[in-house]
């Protein structure tokens, strides 16, 4: 993998490598490190994979606004991860006039709709006997089924990407698997780089996918105090030391910096860092 340090305007394009973007990597509630969202950029085409409620902004101190974001990914709806898109949908149908796509299985749209977006957008509008709808503010891609990493999966390939969504175990902290954890996931991006998205510490997870796939980076969530819902750094210590070498760890708090020696000693490469360009 190759970093690059960011030129002074985001581009949205390249020479055809698959590049990962990271507008953010802090935590929810951070304050120098933006949001875990990141651009998948590869020849002509890109992706968003998440738009928290400080995305926009990102974007637009980067000289883009987020009206030029054309695709986007959803992992799960917490507002770190989604408080963005009410601008993203409403400056689509209001402004620029153009519905922006979205990558999504048929359950979590309905969450995201019916739990969170649609408050600030369905009743815009009367259209007869009803007023808008999911449709009207996206166009939708549907991933298929796959049955074989032991999880729920979806797979697509979608201009020039391929992608995998997988089940993740997030949320509640209780929740003793994926299957009982609200719809969270992690993305699988041409069988090469493995995000997870916000998980807790969940081995057979990892394991699975390296097996299964040719995986060259790994960009892991990272918490340093036990419990919650994000991956405690003394469980991600334990995996193998295969995996740690090609994991980065994202999703931190603003005191980074008082960690990083320790995640070196412990085998990690080290933290994913903010507009960074990671080239595959």
């Amino acid at each position: 993998m190759i970093l690059r340090e960011p030129e002074a305007e985001l581009k949205l394009s390249n020479f055809g490598n698959l590049e990962v973007f990271p507008i953010g990597t802090g935590s929810a509630f951070t304050k120098k490190n933006y949001q875990n969202n990141y651009l998948l950029i590869k020849g002509g085409e890109h992706i968003m994979v998440d738009c928290g409620t400080r995305t926009p902004e990102a974007m637009a101190n980067l000289g883009r606004p987020i009206t030029e974001i054309e695709n986007f990914i959803i992992t799960h709806s917490h507002a770190d991860h989604i408080g963005g898109l009410e601008e993203v949908i409403l400056m689509g149908r209001y402004v620029t006039k153009r519905k922006p796509n979205i990558i999504i299985t048929k359950e979590y749209e309905k969450l995201l709709w019916n739990d969170s977006l649609k408050g600030g957008a369905a009743w815009n509008e009367s259209k007869g006997n009803h007023f808008l709808d999911f449709g009207d503010y996206w166009h939708v891609s549907r991933p298929k089924k796959i049955r074989n990493l032991k999880r729920d999966a979806w797979e697509i390939d979608f201009k020039g990407f391929n992608i995998i969504l997988f089940r993740t175990m997030h949320y509640p902290d209780n929740a003793p698997t994926w299957k009982q954890s609200a719809f969270s996931t992690g993305l699988i991006i041409d069988k090469r780089f493995l995000f997870t998205g916000d998980t807790r510490y969940d081995p057979d997870m990892l394991l699975q996918i390296t097996k299964q796939y040719p995986i060259e980076v790994i960009f892991h969530d990272v918490q340093f105090f036990p419990g919650g819902v994000h991956a405690n750094f003394d469980d991600l210590a334990k995996l193998p030391e295969e995996i740690k070498a090609k994991t980065w760890l994202m999703h931190y708090p603003d005191n980074w910096e008082i960690h990083e020696k320790k995640i070196i000693e412990a085998g990690f490469p080290g933290f994913v860092k903010q507009q960074m360009r990671y080239e595959l």
